[in-house]
């Protein structure tokens, strides 16, 4: 007999039947609920409530655990590439070579973007936030390739329009921050591979050759591999809440993008950056800050450590760590005041007492910051990246949503206003 949970209500008995996942996770099927009893449930944040069901990612906090597919992060760290991890996510399964070349193929075939496109980017002033400008220009890619909007697309058009995104938001993520300076565009190279040529964009001049240091690039593929999904985050369960009316792969994405643009979703690594320049200004005494975030009285708290759903380790900030060392011994920064202050800080989450015990761990964000800020990435492109390294997680669970053919999402609600009243003439009301 299958599991179920039973629930009193009003002296009736009503059976939920217990639903269970792969790796055991268990949940109550409220999908009936209201239709028997009349009653919703309310949980503020959807901490508690499983909207979805998926395969793609599987995240256990207590333990420390991420793994794509069912591969350990870990392993695709070490082993894979980002777009390997982008095809497995998107697709499920590790690519043969065949499909491999393939897809890579493809990609390099289509990270050139429409003119038209950069006359709307010329349209932004200098001073616009390049999160801004990748999620407008994102959008927009609907218009320039409309049978994306259709209600049902063929399996051909709907991988054209993943390898089109994977493909162009690399060269719109580099043009975001060009304008951003005001330096001159610059054009993909189809000879690089996905993490050299966006380094390539983002970094090279018309009037000099540019050399791409692979300590760079491997770090880089190793960034986005591990911010490539999350399970349902704020701004993936936005992709999927907005893929749910049928909207195109470009306005759902667009859409994730802005969800992850939230200083409480996306901004911890240029907090991170923040935190330590300001603790640099101050004159780089650690101790001081470090006693600021054990004050309770204090509303100073350290960013970069500790995590909503590790609750003991984030098994991604080992990973980056490593990188991270590498990255800065290959650029000659070991000596940065900036990364001593780092180092300083992450020492005393790491051994002393108070942070301990409360988990203050250094996390991903923490590193990650680090890493970008080594490389020259000013810090309101930080959340770019992180989109640039999630996109793949997005694809995926849109096109899972599409594929389980799962309703519009329509989340209900506790009415808490006002009761029923009359309306009052203008010239009545006092």
């Amino acid at each position: 007999m299958a599991e179920s949970a039973e629930l009193i209500l009003d002296g009736k008995s009503i059976s939920l039947p217990v639903i269970e996942g792969t790796e055991h996770e268990k949940a109550f099927d409220i999908g009936k609920l209201r239709d028997q009893t009349g009653y919703v449930t309310l949980d503020s944040g959807y901490k508690n409530t499983g909207a979805t069901k998926s395969a793609i990612t599987f995240l256990d906090g207590e333990e420390g655990i991420l793994r794509y597919r069912g591969y350990p992060i870990e392993q695709l760290a070490e082993k894979s590439n980002f777009l390997e991890v982008a095809y497995l996510l998107i697709y499920g399964a590790l690519p043969t070579q065949a499909e491999f070349d393939n897809f890579k193929y493809q990609i390099t075939q289509h990270t050139l973007i429409h003119e038209d496109i950069r006359k709307i980017l010329d349209g932004f002033p200098s001073s616009a936030h390049p999160m801004g400008i990748l999620s407008s220009l994102v959008c927009s890619l609907t218009a320039f390739y409309p049978k994306s909007i259709a209600p049902e697309i063929s399996k051909e058009e709907l991988d054209l329009n993943i390898v089109r995104l994977m493909a162009k938001i690399s060269t719109i993520a580099a043009w975001s921050y060009k304008n951003s300076v005001g330096h001159p565009l610059i054009y993909p190279r189809n000879d690089l591979d996905y993490c050299a040529n966006f380094l390539y964009m983002m970094f090279s001049f018309p009037t000099e050759k540019y050399e791409i240091n692979p300590v760079v690039v491997s770090a880089l593929n190793k960034l986005l591999i591990l911010h490539a999904d999350h399970e349902q985050n704020c701004s993936t369960s936005t992709v999927r809440l907005v893929g749910s009316a049928n909207a195109s792969l470009y306005g759902s994405v667009s859409a994730g993008i802005n969800a992850l643009w939230g200083p409480l979703h996306g901004g911890a690594n240029q907090e991170v950056i923040e935190m330590l320049e300001a603790i640099e200004a101050d004159g780089g005494d650690t101790s001081k800050w470090i006693a600021k975030a054990k004050d309770k009285n204090d509303s100073f708290r350290l960013m970069g450590f500790g995590h909503r759903v590790y609750k003991n380790f984030d098994p991604r900030a080992t990973i980056i760590k490593k990188a991270a060392d590498e990255v800065l011994q290959a650029l000659g920064l070991k000596d940065s005041p900036l990364l001593k202050i780092a180092q300083e800080l992450e020492q005393a989450a790491l051994t002393d007492q108070y942070f301990i015990e409360r988990k203050l761990y250094p996390n991903v964000d923490f590193y990650s910051g680090i890493i970008y800020k080594a490389l020259g990435i000013p810090t309101e492109m930080f959340t770019v990246m992180f989109a640039l390294g999630r996109l793949p997680g997005w694809i995926a669970q849109w096109k899972e949503m599409r594929e389980n053919k799962e309703p519009i999402g329509r989340p209900r609600q506790i009415y808490t206003g006002e009761l029923e009243r009359d309306y009052v003439p203008m010239s009545e009301r006092a």
